[in-house]
């Protein structure tokens, strides 16, 4: 099986964090994967976005046409890439910072709020957790086990709080991901 995510927003909100990720989790499950990053020359506040693609076999072409999944940030992202999730294919919404609704009937929508969770935890930095939790719960393409290995190695460095946080972001992101399943 074979599935692509877009992820977008504007730098500073994780998304690059979020993608990679995904990426790394999806090789450590022996999966194979590729991760392509898009950003502007700003560092904060330009538009970002990644594209990653999974699959049990190899994969040829690391940007599709069209995405599976499409991971949506902020009002730019969803009106830059809204159109380019394939039929039956999902799209978060960052229901934090976009009001409007998604002018689309073919796909699922998944509105989630998850700057406000990340803040009612400890910091908005989590946010890009929270809706990596959201993706998971929602898909299934990695398990949570190997989510969590990848986010203690890529915390093991910082203080244990800021891996409790994480943690505590993915488990919220997940249960919401999994009412939304097919």
């Amino acid at each position: 099986m074979k599935q692509s995510f877009v992820f977008s927003g504007a730098g500073g909100q994780g998304i690059m964090s979020a993608g990679i990720t995904l990426a790394h989790t999806a090789i450590d499950m022996g999966k194979h994967s590729t991760y392509l990053p898009e950003y502007g020359p700003e560092q904060r506040g330009g538009s970002a976005k990644c594209t990653v693609v999974i699959s049990d076999d190899d994969i040829i072409s690391p940007l599709p046409t069209r995405c599976d999944n499409l991971v949506v940030m902020n009002p730019l992202a969803l009106s830059k890439y809204g159109k380019s999730v394939k039929k039956g294919g999902i799209i978060l919404v960052n229901s934090s910072r976009i009001k409007e609704a998604v002018e689309r009937d073919d796909v699922t929508v998944i509105s989630a709020p998850v700057d406000d969770i990340a803040i009612e935890l400890g910091t908005v930095k989590a946010a890009n957790t929270v809706l990596l939790g959201v993706l998971i719960g929602a898909t299934g393409v990695v398990d949570k086990e190997t989510v969590v290995t990848s986010l203690e190695d890529k915390f093991k460095e910082k203080k244990p709080e800021i891996l409790a946080l994480n943690m505590k972001a993915l488990e919220k992101g997940i249960e919401i991901g999994k009412e939304h399943i097919k």
